[in-house]
């Protein structure tokens, strides 16, 4: 092969010159791959080799962290920007009640009847928690309304506040027994290693979940990883008994049936209805149960691959903190994998969305009459045996309207099984107003006028909410009381001074 080769260059020298160009274009193309890879090796050997503080054990302030991390700290940053709308939500302000009065009913007896609005970004979790009407005002003339266990998911103060008074002393303690101590919004510290930045699990409650069911957490992989950081927070939870200690119901699985039968099992109820007197369940944002059911957990992409895309500048890659919809830029985002176009992608989004919402609006509108109707049955005369069935029907329904509308994105993470949850939802509902027609029938009532909830603030006072008062109390709570918390928190170097 060779001497022909020779013969071919030495009739056409040409083929010569051909063949020694190829060779020193491969060259010179393998020296840039080089030198780029020295490149990336140097930078990333500076960025741990040079930095500017030394970060150990549970370091809450997100300031420091963004020292010697500044790509990802500045995308962080960004949670606090309120500027996308899709066309269902997005990280603007919103008031879900005003939209949906339905809730305040379906929620009566319920802090959440009070004020419940759309999520906003992590730069946010600190103020959004101190702020709702559902934490009350704690002072020297109102008790606490929650525990110190609702804190939990909104800090990196949380695991350096269980570190020094113990887990369990941390959970039963009041709610603003720790006022002027978690006071850094969710940050760096929730979810890295300060020595190694790998992903780390800081909240003790997904760890026991996972002894509890025969898992070592210690054992995911670091693409798993990147979903059990998110699923520290963003799952169903309950706090139980005295202790108020944080629990998942994940022992017999992680479907809404498998977390109702462990409910039911130890005969949990988050609050009786003060309409219906139905002994409730308050589905809190299952995102991961839900997301694992879906099309794209089981395509094997984390929570991170779609809501912290990677980003590159010079010869660092790093994920983009800015934890929001996919979107707010789909190109990063959907396109990396799907070979269509931005607005065929976000249609098919939309779609989904638009669908689930069918029945949800279904659900909240018969639901509700579901707990009106009860109601009425009970103030003409009715006893528990002739509505055990019907309240058991209230619980089976508005727990599987809950988990499907409480959690972030559930319409899109798992779009047959919301759908399902919902669909069943509904049918539990129609199958309880049927109960309750045999028992209000019994009664002799043949006809119940439904009041005027068309507004949040009809429903509110329906269900027997002074709001302004209730208002008006946080109003100059958030006046007096919250300075003092950060004025403290300021003295004693547990915020930032910036």
């Amino acid at each position: 092969m060779f001497k022909k080769l020779a013969e071919s260059i030495r009739r056409k020298p040409i083929i010569g010159w051909g063949i020694f160009a190829t060779v020193m274009v491969f060259v010179f193309v393998l020296g840039l791959l080089a030198a780029s890879i020295t490149e990336r090796r140097a930078e990333i050997a500076t960025l741990y080799n040079n930095k500017k503080v030394e970060i150990t054990g549970i370091n809450a302030k997100n300031e420091e962290w963004g020292l010697n991390y500044p790509r990802e700290y500045d995308t962080w940053k960004k949670t606090k920007d309120m500027d996308f709308r899709s066309k269902h939500l997005g990280n603007m302000p919103e008031d879900a009640l005003k939209n949906r009065p339905e809730m305040v009913v379906l929620w009566a007896g319920y802090a959440f009847s009070r004020d419940y609005s759309a999520p906003r970004g992590h730069m946010y979790t600190i103020e959004d928690m101190t702020h709702t009407l559902r934490t009350g005002t704690p002072d020297h003339d109102h008790k606490d309304m929650q525990p110190a266990t609702c804190w939990t998911c909104k800090s990196p103060d949380v695991p350096r506040m269980m570190h020094e008074v113990g887990i369990e002393n941390f959970y039963k303690a009041a709610w603003s027994n720790f006022g002027s101590e978690i006071v850094n919004p969710l940050g760096c510290a929730d979810c890295h290693d300060p020595v190694t930045m790998n992903l780390t699990i800081t909240r003790p409650a997904l760890i026991e979940a996972f002894e509890r069911q025969g898992k070592d957490i210690a054992q995911a992989t670091p693409q798993e990883m990147r979903s059990l950081v998110c699923a520290q927070c963003h799952v169903e939870y309950y706090f139980k008994g005295e202790g108020k200690y944080l629990t998942f119901p994940w022992d017999g699985g992680m479907t809404v049936e498998a977390m109702e039968d462990y409910y039911d099992n130890i005969e949990y109820a988050d609050w009786v209805h003060a309409l219906s007197k139905t002994p409730m369940l308050k589905a809190q944002h299952p995102d991961y149960e839900l997301f694992l059911l879906g099309p794209h957990a089981q395509r094997g992409l984390s929570c991170s691959d779609c809501h912290m895309p990677y980003m590159a500048e010079g010869g660092i890659k790093y994920s983009n903190h800015q934890v929001m919809s996919p979107l707010k830029n789909i190109s990063s985002t959907c396109q990396t994998c799907h070979r269509d176009s931005e607005d065929n992608l976000r249609n098919y989004v939309y779609q989904y969305q638009d669908k689930a919402l069918e029945i949800r609006n279904r659900v909240e509108a018969e639901l509700t009459k579901a707990h009106i109707m009860a109601k009425a049955a009970w103030d003409n005369g009715a006893d528990d045996s002739k509505m055990q069935a019907s309240l058991k029907l209230i619980r089976q329904a508005q727990w599987r309207w809950d988990f499907a509308v409480a959690s972030h994105g559930a319409s899109f993470h798992a779009p047959v099984e919301t759908q399902r949850i919902l669909a069943h939802g509904l049918d539990r509902t129609m199958q309880a107003q049927l109960e309750l027609q045999k028992v209000l029938f019994s009664l002799g009532i043949t006809d119940i006028e439904m009041p005027d909830i068309s507004t949040k603030e009809k429903a509110q006072k329906y269900i027997g909410l002074d709001m302004e008062k209730l208002q008006n109390e946080k109003d100059k709570w958030i006046q007096t009381t919250l300075p003092e918390w950060l004025e403290k928190a300021k003295s004693e170097g547990n915020l930032a001074l910036n």
